[in-house]
């Protein structure tokens, strides 16, 4: 595995190894001495799996004190525009959002720190994205930001990426999220 540093601390991308024949390919997306020898959280304790359809926008979710996690991020089908967004109120980067093209075939993992809201836009229709957490989900300590309260351009991205999306697909739940500015006023991180 080879780590990319960008401009947020902590905030990684991950180019995994890809073992290629006639059969196809094999993708190590995970081993624990290659995590501890790069000084990454390896603890991972839960990890589950998602499939969307294009246009679907998961986020921008986040668990708080002690459920606060890493999260490792990868997808094996299909396209996304992945999104963070930093909530590190003393981060030289608080505020600002970060984005990414995951798809199965540039083998991309993203590893998000804890601090991070985490969303995505699936370009294609049945794109698999694969979560490995630090901690279990918790009910009492999950919450979200308002998937267009930060600045970003969802719409504008995804042309960028050649995948036009006229029509998002937006859970009941990630609908009433606060916006950032609201989220700023109540100190949950």
């Amino acid at each position: 595995m080879h780590v990319e540093f960008t401009n947020f601390q902590g905030l990684l991308l991950i180019h995994n190894k890809v073992f290629s024949d006639d059969r196809g390919h094999f993708i190590k997306n995970f081993n624990r001495q290659d995590f501890i020898k790069n000084g990454l959280d390896s603890n991972f304790e839960e990890s589950f799996y998602s499939i969307s359809k294009q246009g679907a926008i998961r986020g921008m979710h986040f668990q708080t004190h002690p459920f606060d996690h890493t999260k490792l991020v990868f997808v094996s089908a299909g396209r996304i525009l992945d999104v963070v967004l930093d909530l590190r109120r003393h981060s030289k980067t608080f505020g600002k959002y970060f984005y990414i093209f995951l798809d199965n075939k540039n083998h991309l993992s993203l590893y998000i720190p804890s601090g991070f809201a985490h969303g995505f836009l699936s370009l294609e229709n049945e794109s698999k994205v694969h979560y490995m957490q630090t901690t279990i989900h918790s009910p009492n300590h999950d919450h979200g930001i308002h998937f267009d309260s930060f600045g970003f351009n969802w719409k504008k991205k995804a042309n960028n990426f050649n995948s036009a999306c006229d029509d998002f697909i937006i859970s009941h739940r990630d609908k009433n999220f606060p916006t950032f500015q609201e989220f700023i006023k109540t100190n949950k991180f």
